[in-house]
């Protein structure tokens, strides 16, 4: 496919997806009138080590990209954006993986080192930083984990040539950084 046919499809996914209702969540970067970050519920396999702390938790919504290879669906790339508890995008998500903040431009990238399979959905993970960038709210983030999935499956059916297809999907992103 195309570079502007893909941009294309990954800029409309994201308009409809920013356009959605976002989940009621507290952002890393809160003012000081927020309370601070919620518990979420986690597995017992996506625990995050001890010595980091919670400092964000972020809703997402978006879609999972598959492409055809081998006349089977492989995960391209994801597209999201992530909000507040107020529903403002405060960062998307992309291929790498890496989450960017829209309001001060830091970054992380991370790598996956556990999942947590779930029926009829994408899998719930634990993902550890590779690298950050920027002095603000993902700077220094330690872990990060993919909780409370919903849709985002590639589809079941055979795929031929180099077709792609984009699946809405939603989580919450939770954020952690060393305690010390």
């Amino acid at each position: 496919m195309k570079i502007a046919k893909r941009l294309a499809l990954t800029t409309a996914a994201l308009a409809a997806a920013t356009a959605g209702t976002f989940l009621s969540t507290t952002a890393g970067h809160a003012a000081a009138s927020d309370p601070a970050p919620a518990a979420v519920k986690v597995p017992a396999a996506l625990e995050v080590p001890d010595g980091n702390k919670l400092t964000g938790v972020l809703a997402a919504r978006g879609v999972q990209t598959y492409t055809c290879t081998d006349g089977a669906w492989k995960l391209l790339e994801p597209a999201a954006t992530l909000s507040d508890k107020r529903g403002r995008t405060v960062a998307l998500h992309s291929r790498g993986p890496v989450w960017v903040s829209t309001v001060d431009g830091s970054a992380v990238n991370a790598s996956a080192i556990a999942s947590s399979p779930k029926t009829g959905t994408i899998p719930e993970l634990l993902l550890q930083s590779t690298a950050t960038r920027g002095t603000g709210v993902f700077a220094d983030v330690s872990y990060i984990q993919r909780l409370n999935t919903t849709g985002g499956v590639a589809p079941a059916t055979a795929c031929t040539g180099t077709d792609q297809v984009s699946v809405p999907y939603t989580a919450t992103y939770t954020f952690y950084k060393s305690a010390k």
